[in-house]
Formats: structure tokens, C-alpha cells, sequence
């Protein structure tokens, strides 16, 4: 089956739903989502959205902030544009429908969070990102221009290397017509043909075996690019969430939002003392990376299995209020957080490299444009700033759009790729052999290329995972398609990624730090 369309976007998170509402003002729109449309990782952001909003606040100071986290490698002219372009395109999703809490007396109830100097999150309760969905989801619904083909799973971009040319790695003439799309539902390939392609896949949160994510968060959009030939930058800096909840068995793992810190939570040792003002003068709410290789230190020289997040000081009702879903979660779990600390450990979060964009979301191949977590802007650097994530979307869905509505009539759809040839290939006759190799990706990532690394502990990384390569890409070509085998070659891609990034940067700096250097305590 062939569809032609103006946009394909790969994606149903804030970047993908907020380029399509803007997109569908100059054309047909597709959006690819490999589960339902709601099924994202915007969903599951809990703290809120960074913004200058309050009169005590400016950009300087947020765009400062963004820089001290980012350990000096952000792209201060990226950090700039991002911050100042916040305020009119909160403005704008606040039209669109989506609502954040205000005060009593109707200001925005702003909160703060670690490694910045003001309050200017803007949230709604502890689930910010359901609400945002909520409201993008109603307006693609109504929206007559926009297609959402849901259960639908991106196998592969399509560029000049599917028409039998060759293609250069890294080569600045590659072009991309579209996208090769499995139905889930009928197991057939579509040949969906666009004049822009959009990716906003997502993190990769499922290369560790401890997630916030999704299940549906397997880097599919870099590895994409990365098979497309197309400069991915930044990978070794993954983000773990110093706070997740601990409870063994549940996947993804509960975020519990560094809101809860912002909001005055105490971290403490499983024997009840604190620990953080030995690690950093911001106490707890020092940037994440610190925060996170600060409670991994903990747990490992004490033998601990988690720490402890204490809210039992806080007002009972504002607690409450303020976060429903986490006291209801914890509460569903016997730990009423007004009166007993929520154990907690690290988990993998956010990726803060991905797929390289410019000032106005091109990527290195000509007519497709990434946008969202899935991207490396330099906004970011070496470690994210809490909550600019969605914001960082929002502000590069815009830039796309508006940078690929001036060549939108001189794109032509490219009626020569051939449609998906699967002749000779058979269903897999044991999934096991998918299911465990998924395990084993995990597991290697998890104990070599986690919070703390060594070139020792790389290698050995990486040395596991090209044999099971070698077995994933053998089995991919004999077997027909299926959601569980791309995805585990996506994850392959993507581990590999991190792996030679973060064995090429021998510092430690940021979200990647070398055992060589010891983590410990600063000196009093």
C-alpha cells in the first residue's frame, strides 16, 4: 500500500502532536505511532514546563541556569532561543486547551526545581505532561488535515540508498521521501511518501533494565537516522532520575517528580540521616546528574538498596493537593507519604543526545526534520535542566514548521521508491530468542554503561553487545517484521551509540563520569 502526504510525522508526544497542529495549516498530515496516540512519554511527564513567567524572574537567569547544568558544553545561542521563545508558545498550548495550576489569587502556581534559581514551573498536579496530551489530542481529533495511524511502527526512513544509490555516511545530498511503516494490525508494509518527514520518537529510556519510560521508548528514531546515514551527536549523556520509586518487579518504574524536592522533600539514608549537604551546597536540589551519582554512591558503599525521600515534615493538605497521583501510587503500596519517607533509586530518563538538528530542526538529511527527545539541539549540553524537556519540544516542533512551510512548494514527492520487499522471509518460530537478547541488552547497559563507568567496563559493553548483534540482524533477515524484533534492533543500534560516544569522551564531565576520576564527597 502507498499513501502520499505533505507530512509524515513519526510520533505522538509534544513535538510530534504540536507540529502537526501546525502543519496541517499548509497541508495533509500523517502521524506514524507505533501504540495508541496517547502513548508517549509526554504522558508521563510529572513535573511541568520551564518558563520565565514571574516578574522576579528573566531569561537571563533561566538561560543561565540551563548553562551551569549543561556543565558548559550547551549551545548558549540554542539555550537563548529555547528560553526567549517560551513565554508566546506557553501562551499558544494554553489556547490550544491545556490548563496549569494557579494560585488563589489567579497566578500561575509556579514551582521550583533542582538547578534552578527561581520558581517558573508550570505544572498541573504531578501529571503536567497527561494534561498537555490531553489537550494536543483534542485538537488532532478535530482536525480534518491530520491522519493518526495508530499501531503503526517506523521501520525505516527512505532515502537514496532505496533506490539502489549510494549514499555517502554523513553525506550532505541525502534526501528522505518518507517512511517504510508496519501496520501492526495486518502485518503489512506501507510505503508512506511525504515531502517532509518529522521525527519526535522519543527517548530510549528501555535500554536499561531501571526506566521512567515507557515501554514504547526504544530510540526507534535514531536508530532510524543512524542506519540512514545521518550524524547522531551527544549519546553517552544519558539522564537518570535520581528518584524513581523503588518497587521491585513494576515496569516502567514510578517517577517520583524532583517537583516533591522543589517542594521541600529531604533525601535521606535508609537509617534516616541526610546525606546531600555532604555532596553538594545546593543540598537536594543540586542538578540531577550530581544528585543521582550522589545516591548511587550511597546505596553501593552501604550495601543499601535505596534511599529514603522524607516528606513526613511537610504540610499534610498542600502535599496532598499539590501531588494526588504520587500519594495515591505510594498509598496503593502501603506507604502513606505523610507519614513514612518513599524509597527511591535512580532510574534511566532522558536522553540528552539523539539525532543532530540545527537553529531551525533540519537534521543532515535534507526535507526531514527531528524535533523532542529523540533530538541533540545543544540546548541541553552535558546534563538537562529540569523540565526545559517539554519546553525544548514545543519551541523546535515551531521551528520545524515554520522552516519547512518556505520550500514546501518546491518539494516534490518522489513517486520512484519501490514498496517493501519481505520475499523469502518467514515469521520467527521462537520469540524467546528476541526476548532474551532484550534482556541481555538491558543488563549489559545496566551494569556497564550506567551512572558510573570505565573504559574497562565499555569494552566488555561492548564486546557482549556485537554478538548479539551479529544474531539480531541475522534473525531480522530471515524473519518477517514484527514490533518486538524492531525494536530490539533499534536498542542494539542505540546501545552501540552510546557505548562508542561515551568510550570516545574520556573526561568525565556532566551525565558521563569515568570511574577513573572517584566520586566523593566534597571537602568540608
Amino acid at each position: 500500500m502507498r499513501t502520499k502526504t505533505d507530512f509524515l510525522i513519526i510520533g505522538s508526544g509534544l513535538a510530534g502532536l504540536s507540529m502537526a497542529i501546525k502543519a496541517a495549516e499548509y497541508g495533509k498530515v500523517i502521524i506514524a505511532t507505533k501504540a495508541g496516540l496517547n502513548d508517549s512519554n509526554t504522558v508521563y511527564a510529572q513535573g511541568g514546563i520551564a518558563a520565565v513567567i514571574d516578574v522576579d524572574d528573566d531569561f537571563e537567569k533561566h538561560i543561565n541556569d540551563t548553562l551551569v547544568a549543561g556543565a558548559g558544553i550547551c549551545d548558549e545561542e540554542v539555550v537563548r532561543k529555547v528560553v526567549t521563545n517560551a513565554p508566546a508558545l506557553i501562551d499558544e498550548l494554553i489556547r490550544w486547551g491545556a490548563k496549569f495550576d494557579k494560585t488563589k489569587d489567579g497566578e500561575f502556581d509556579l514551582a521550583r526545581e533542582g538547578g534552578h534559581s527561581e520558581h517558573r514551573i508550570l505544572h498541573h498536579k504531578d501529571n503536567t505532561g497527561f494534561e498537555i496530551q490531553r489537550a494536543l489530542s483534542e485538537k488532532i481529533k478535530n482536525n480534518p488535515n491530520i491522519t493518526v495511524l495508530e499501531n503503526h511502527f517506523s521501520v525505516e526512513l527512505i532515502t537514496q540508498h532505496h533506490l539502489g544509490k549510494i549514499v555517502k555516511r554523513h553525506h550532505t545530498d541525502t534526501e528522505c521521501y518518507g517512511a517504510y511503516v508496519l501496520d501492526l494490525e495486518t502485518g503489512k508494509v506501507k510505503t508512506i511518501l511525504s515531502k517532509f518527514t518529522c521525527l519526535a520518537t522519543g527517548g530510549a529510556g528501555n535500554l536499561y533494565l531501571n526506566t521512567t519510560n515507557p515501554v514504547t521508548a526504544t530510540g526507534d528514531g535514531i536508530a532510524m537516522m543512524y542506519r540512514a546515514k545521518g550524524i547522531i551527536d551527544n549519546m553517552e549523556f544519558v539522564q537518570f532520575h535520581p528518584t524513581a520509586l523503588y518497587n521491585p518487579g513494576e515496569h516502567p518504574d514510578f517517577l517520583i517528580s524532583e517537583a516533591l524536592r522543589g517542594f521541600g522533600a529531604i533525601l535521606k539514608t535508609v537509617d534516616g540521616k541526610e546525606f546531600m549537604q555532604n555532596y553538594d551546597e545546593r543540598g537536594c536540589l543540586a542538578p540531577r546528574d550530581i544528585v543521582a551519582r550522589a545516591i548511587d554512591n550511597e546505596i553501593k558503599t552501604r550495601g543499601d538498596d535505596y534511599v529514603l525521600l522524607d516528606c513526613t515534615h511537610l504540610d499534610k493538605e498542600s502535599l496532598i493537593d499539590h501531588f494526588p497521583n504520587i500519594y495515591q501510587k505510594c498509598l496503593s503500596l502501603n506507604i502513606d507519604i505523610t507519614k513514612r519517607p518513599i524509597p527511591v533509586i535512580p532510574a534511566a530518563h532522558y536522553l540528552c543526545g539523539g539525532i543532530k538538528v540545527d537553529l531551525n530542526a533540519r537534521t543532515s538529511i535534507r526535507n526531514l526534520y527531528a524535533a523532542g527527545e529523540t533530538t541533540c539541539t545543544g540546548l541541553h549540553g552535558a546534563n538537562r535542566l529540569a523540565s526545559n524537556s517539554l519546553l525544548e519540544a514545543l519551541v523546535y516542533a515551531d521551528l520545524a514548521i515554520k522552516d519547512a512551510v518556505h520550500f514546501i512548494g518546491n518539494v516534490e514527492i518522489n513517486e520512484a521508491v519501490p514498496d517493501w520487499n519481505d520475499e523469502g522471509t518467514s515469521h520467527p518460530e521462537e520469540m524467546i530468542l528476541i526476548t532474551q537478547s532484550l534482556k541481555e541488552v538491558q543488563q549489559i547497559m545496566s551494569v556497564y554503561v550506567g551512572i558510573v563507568r570505565s573504559e574497562v567496563r565499555l569494552k566488555r559493553a561492548y564486546d557482549r553487545l556485537w554478538t548479539i548483534y551479529n544474531e539480531t540482524e541475522a534473525l531480522y533477515k530471515a524473519s518477517k517484521l514484527s514490533k518486538p524484533l524492531c525494536e530490539l534492533r533499534n536498542l542494539i543500534n542505540v546501545g552501540y551509540l552510546v557505548i562508542k560516544h561515551a568510550y570516545a569522551r574520556k573526561e568525565s564531565i556532566g551525565l558521563h563520569y569515568m570511574s577513573n576520576e572517584q566520586f566523593s564527597k566534597k571537602k568540608k
